[in-house]
């Protein structure tokens, strides 16, 4: 049998770092996982339509800086900023601490693994082909500069009566190099046959420095120069 592990815990302190980044003791460290997985559930549950791709939760002392990474931040801003400001409200009462909001725009969905993957289960809802939608995203994400893509769909798939995993690759994607820079994600498309899982792997290049903030940093220089970030 094979043993898969999953592409972003295996390159944790190479090339990428953690989405929650604070440091606790004891029942301490409950409290404030339990309030990431609440704040990371409603931040998703209330904005569907922003396209969030990640959720990073900073705790410096008595602050808790939540960064959002979305495709639609105007959504998430809303008129003059009125939404956010209602947003900052209602996650302050889910922590103890000062909340402070970041969005973040992502200049290209067609190449974050999270977006992707979601994109396709929102076209396998709608009855869109799922063969249809799988190549055209890897279609997308190759014109726009990944250097290799895989996508697996499984479950009951058309309709079929039995449930079968279908993938799809084109470029490069060597999840066995450590210092690749492979995005990776899941979906689930909730349609009226059952649940049909979504995976997608997105690999960006080689990361030659040793830098576990690298995946970020490049993430921020391709939002704010708009171009492909170097290798």
């Amino acid at each position: 049998m094979g043993h898969k592990s999953n592409p972003i815990g295996l390159r944790l302190q190479i090339n990428r770092t953690w989405d929650s980044r604070w440091y606790a003791e004891g029942s301490a460290y409950a409290q404030l996982l339990k309030e990431d997985i609440m704040i990371r559930k409603y931040i998703v549950e209330t904005l569907p339509q922003a396209a969030i791709s990640k959720v990073v939760i900073e705790r410096p002392a008595k602050l808790c800086r939540i960064s959002i990474y979305a495709a639609r931040p105007g959504v998430i801003i809303g008129k003059k900023g009125a939404d956010i400001e209602k947003l900052r409200s209602r996650l302050a009462k889910m922590t103890n601490s000062e909340v402070k909001l970041n969005i973040v725009e992502i200049r290209k969905p067609e190449i974050d693994a999270k977006l992707v993957a979601q994109g396709i289960a929102d076209q396998l809802v709608r009855r869109v082909a799922f063969r249809r939608a799988m190549k055209r995203a890897m279609q997308s994400a190759m014109r726009l500069g990944a250097e290799g893509i895989k996508v697996m769909c499984g479950g009951r798939l058309g309709g079929a009566e039995i449930a079968r995993v279908e993938q799809y690759r084109e470029g490069r994607v060597p999840l066995h190099t450590l210092r690749a820079n492979v995005d990776y994600a899941e979906a689930e498309a909730l349609t009226a046959y059952g649940v049909i899982g979504i995976k997608c792997w997105i690999f960006k290049g080689e990361i030659f420095a040793h830098d576990p903030m690298a995946q970020d940093r490049l993430m921020m220089e391709a939002q704010t120069s708009g171009v492909r970030p170097a290798r």
